[in-house]
């Protein structure tokens, strides 16, 4: 026997499927944990996404307003201007 192979351990089939076995566990569990962050930073984006459209409709509104209200001005001031 060889000086090397003496010191070093046998390693059966049984230790590298359970070797391979606990990598694949590790790395689903890094998976998980990080599949988990990413959808909690999705989360707060639609809601920040939410929020901004709410925004927008609110501030929509308030634009169709402004234009009814010209609108109704501009035809108030061309009666007034008819009938007076």
């Amino acid at each position: 026997m060889d000086k090397n192979n003496a010191t070093k351990k046998e390693i059966t089939l049984d230790d590298l499927a359970s070797m391979v076995q606990n990598g694949f566990t590790e790395l689903r569990t890094e998976f998980k944990a990080d599949l988990k962050a990413e959808m909690g930073g999705i989360e707060t984006k639609i809601d920040e996404i939410r929020t901004d459209v709410s925004e927008i409709k609110a501030e929509l509104n308030k634009k169709v307003d402004k234009f009814e209200h010209k609108d109704l001005e501009y035809r108030v001031e061309k009666l007034e201007k008819k009938f007076a």
